[in-house]
């Protein structure tokens, strides 16, 4: 890094001189959402911040993300609310590495992560991560080959998300709303559309109104197709607060 406070915090990682401010607000605005949902002020809240969360690792950041918002604000619910278990849903395009890796041997936390494999970030997301530990079976990893439309999409959340959040039960449900799976998307080699989106978060908010009085907080990651990411990022705030 430069004595300007510019650079690389790692290989795919540049930071500015600003970068540790504003990721710092990212984190607090995904932190505020837990207050809402936990109080009562809202019934469920998007998080509409950068720079994403869920690559980076406990140690460092990674993959455009300095720190994992949706991580923090899982740990958070449970030691400022007391909430038992939280399922972190991450429908990013890439691996939820660092969300993984923050979990990994954790039981009270169940993390599901559906995304596009293999690709980045490499070496992770393979479906046999399953934890480790007293985590073994709390890590569920759907990777999904290139070219998956939202017909598959829809059928890996109805056939191994949603017995997976009802076996575990949780207080609290969390999302790693990414929108680079979209067909338009230039980071990703999927066919999901809009309507694909609206899918899952019904699906999602439809499992929070069954285990956790409808707590859900979503918090956006990727997305690099400005008109894709609008539509869609929409279709899911109509879907929530519906």
């Amino acid at each position: 890094l430069s004595e300007s406070g510019g650079g690389m915090m790692t290989a795919d990682t540049p930071v500015s001189a600003e970068s540790y401010a504003v990721a710092l607000l990212a984190v607090g605005g995904a932190l505020r959402a837990v207050d809402a949902v936990m109080s009562g002020e809202a019934d469920n809240a998007f998080v509409l911040v950068r720079p994403p969360g869920h690559h980076a690792l406990p140690q460092s950041g990674m993959g455009f993300c300095l720190f994992n918002n949706v991580a923090i604000a899982a740990r958070y619910a449970q030691q400022t609310y007391g909430v038992s278990k939280v399922c972190i849903v991450d429908w990013d395009v890439h691996h939820g590495n660092g969300t993984q890796e923050a979990f990994y041997t954790d039981p009270s936390v169940l993390f599901f992560s559906i995304h596009q494999y293999p690709w980045y970030p490499w070496h992770w997301g393979a479906a046999d991560e399953r934890g480790e530990g007293a985590g073994v079976g709390f890590n569920v990893n759907v990777p999904m080959r290139a070219g998956s439309t939202d017909w598959e999409y829809r059928q890996a959340l109805e056939e191994t998300l949603e017995p997976c959040v009802n076996d575990f039960q949780p207080d609290l449900m969390l999302v790693s709303a990414g929108y680079d799976a979209h067909i338009a998307d230039p980071l990703g080699r999927m066919k999901l559309t809009v309507e694909g989106f609206y899918e899952m978060t019904r699906i999602v908010k439809a499992l929070a109104a069954q285990h956790c009085n409808g707590r859900l907080v979503a918090v956006l990651e990727g997305g690099y197709n400005v008109q894709s990411l609008a539509e869609s990022v929409a279709t899911t705030l109509n879907e929530m607060r519906r």
